[in-house]
């Protein structure tokens, strides 16, 4: 099965209030470093999937630059992570070419660079169209600036574009909230995305939240329930617009779903590069290997392994499905070569995720496929009848959906999967 590729590029020109991710504002000195070390990464990626217990495989069909703000790197580091790629994959005539753009950033040379490393998709991290919201969670960008990198981006060739937006950020109303769906519907573009706002220690408008405090306009944040109400208003005014739902956060027309976001949604092979990039591989047929480089597994008396991690233990070569790991979340340990982060997925943890991950999309799963492939303890079964009566799932035959409410209270649904699923191990 062909790969994703995730890259990471966690640079920003500034860190707004609400993020939560591993970017920052770093020198530019620093950037030609990080992509030589990205490229090096990529060139060690058979022996990497090798030494973590995973089946690699050269063919792509998906890209995706994330980060960060990968267009703040100049157009030769850009064309230089590409050219990286295609030395080392071979990349499907119809990949879809992602990347992701704060408004702003692209000016005629940067469409340029984008246009010759094949980007055929662009991400505009939006968030609102109402400049003083924009402005007050950090954002540099105005209205005025989103459209006219639209019309950009349509001149250059580039069609399929997503906008996102947070559901309470400060100073949001019902009314401010109709205007950002009023623009996003009104330019015509094929995807959107809709996050609600995620109160965390990770962000600094998270952290003040949490402390009840009022910097970064923490106090003007709408409380739990208008958040929820203006998600349920995106919900039903994009679809009834034609952008229809098809994941918890994702909306697009025909035709222009995220093929690479899918890939993780229904658990597909991809491999990640850079600061905090997560890889998902098959698993080998070799499983000691990969249990010697798992570092988490420790008991008292176990002693490290040749890969740094330890003997292998609790976990048979017939109970692992696949191989998740991640590289650091520090810019200076990435650089440094840090060690991968590793660790195996029994095939019950996969079934947890077949669950968590295929209930994020619209069409739900299938319990007959699960039961096919993992097998489906009558615990499970039991906690599917009760999701449904609560009014959290629906059932159709095998197929089961979180319902409208359930998308709310998604979280407590797959918990509820989790914590059956242990059981039902013990």
């Amino acid at each position: 099965m062909p790969l994703g590729l995730y890259i990471s590029v966690p640079f920003c020109r500034t860190k707004c209030s609400y993020c939560n991710f591993a970017s920052g504002v770093f020198s530019q000195k620093v950037f030609a470093r990080y992509v030589d070390r990205v490229c090096e990464e990529m060139r060690q990626a058979p022996g990497t999937a090798a030494v973590m217990g995973g089946h690699f495989e050269p063919a792509i069909d998906s890209i995706y630059l994330g980060g960060g703000t990968p267009t703040i790197l100049p157009g030769e580091d850009l064309q230089r992570l590409f050219a990286a790629i295609r030395q080392q994959f071979s990349i499907a005539p119809d990949a879809e070419i992602s990347v992701e753009c704060a408004p702003g950033s692209l000016d005629e040379r940067m469409l340029g660079t984008l246009a010759r490393c094949g980007v055929n998709r662009v991400s505009l991290g939006v968030q609102s169209m109402v400049d003083g919201e924009a402005a007050a969670v950090g954002r540099q960008h105005k209205r005025a600036t989103v459209l006219e990198d639209i019309a950009h981006l349509r001149a250059a060739g580039i069609h399929n574009i997503n906008l996102d937006l947070i559901a309470g950020l400060p100073h949001q109303t019902p009314a401010s909230w109709t205007i950002s769906l009023d623009e996003v519907i009104a330019s015509g573009v094929p995807h959107a995305s809709v996050y609600m706002l995620e109160v965390d220690e990770d962000s600094r408008l998270g952290r003040e939240l949490m402390a009840g405090g009022i910097r970064y306009h923490a106090h003007f944040v709408p409380n739990e329930d208008a958040i929820a109400d203006f998600y349920v208003e995106a919900c039903r005014r994009l679809n009834v617009a034609g952008i229809a739902q098809y994941e918890i956060s994702n909306f697009a027309r025909p035709g222009a779903v995220s093929r690479h976001n899918l890939k993780y949604w229904t658990r597909q092979p991809y491999l990640g590069f850079g600061v905090d990039a997560h890889s998902m591989l098959e698993a080998s047929a070799d499983a000691y290997t990969l249990l010697r480089a798992h570092p988490m597994r420790s008991r008292p008396g176990d002693t490290p392994g040749d890969n740094g991690g330890n003997r292998p233990c609790d976990v048979s070569q017939a109970n692992v499905e696949a191989v998740r790991f991640s590289t650091s979340d520090s810019l200076e340990e990435f650089l440094a070569g840090a060690a991968l982060k590793k660790m195996p997925v029994s095939w019950a943890e996969a079934r947890e995720e077949a669950f968590f991950l295929g209930l994020r999309l619209n069409r739900g799963v299938d319990l007959r496929t699960i039961a096919l492939r993992f097998g489906l303890p009558a615990e499970l079964e039991d906690t599917v009848a009760h999701l449904c009566a609560d009014g959290l799932l629906e059932r159709a035959g095998s197929n089961i959906r979180l319902t409208d409410n359930g998308r709310l209270l998604s979280n407590e649904v797959f918990q509820r999967f989790l914590a059956c699923d242990t059981a039902a191990r013990m």
